[in-house]
């Protein structure tokens, strides 16, 4: 099959890839590009364990043709580091044990990212309805939750223990 040459900025680099018509962007992603980090869950958008930020938005990879990257800004987990330093949003993951598997951990992370970039102050409700579409079938959701809410008090710069009183 006639491979298409696709131009895309990934995690802030400019790349050029070839990808067949019809490989998703995961599979462009994991298998053309290397970055395994997004990881293949149903393949059919449901659990959002493959979700990257396209020109901003969380979306499922799996549902996403590599060629429709064109000209497109794609950050993947492999992206939320900077300089080997961990984002917040990592960090916290790892302080509030929102992990075991983390198999959902890299989809978590996009979809909360993408919501924090849009809403710096959201409330456990708005978290919740963000993370709608990520499953995870290990920790429950409390925890991830809860380190969406550190993160997004440390990211506007707020100490939680002074906001809570």
């Amino acid at each position: 099959m006639k491979k298409t040459l696709v131009e895309a900025t990934v995690n802030g680099e400019t790349v050029e890839f070839l990808c067949e018509p019809r490989q998703s962007l995961l599979e462009t992603l994991r298998d053309v590009l290397e970055l395994t980090g997004s990881k293949e869950g149903c393949l059919t958008g449901d659990c959002g364990a493959c979700t990257v930020m396209l020109d901003g938005r969380a979306v499922c990879s799996c549902l996403v043709l590599g060629v429709e990257a064109q000209g497109k800004t794609i950050s993947t987990v492999e992206g939320l580091a900077t300089n080997g330093v961990l984002h917040v949003l990592q960090n916290k993951f790892l302080e509030n044990a929102s992990l075991q598997c983390g198999i959902c951990t890299p989809g978590f992370l996009i979809s909360a990212k993408s919501l924090l970039d849009r809403n710096p102050n959201p409330s456990e409700p708005e978290i919740r309805y963000a993370l709608a579409g990520n499953l995870c079938r290990c920790t429950g959701y409390d925890k991830i939750v809860k380190a969406v809410l550190d993160a997004a008090a440390d990211m506007r710069g707020q100490d939680k223990r002074k906001s809570a009183a």
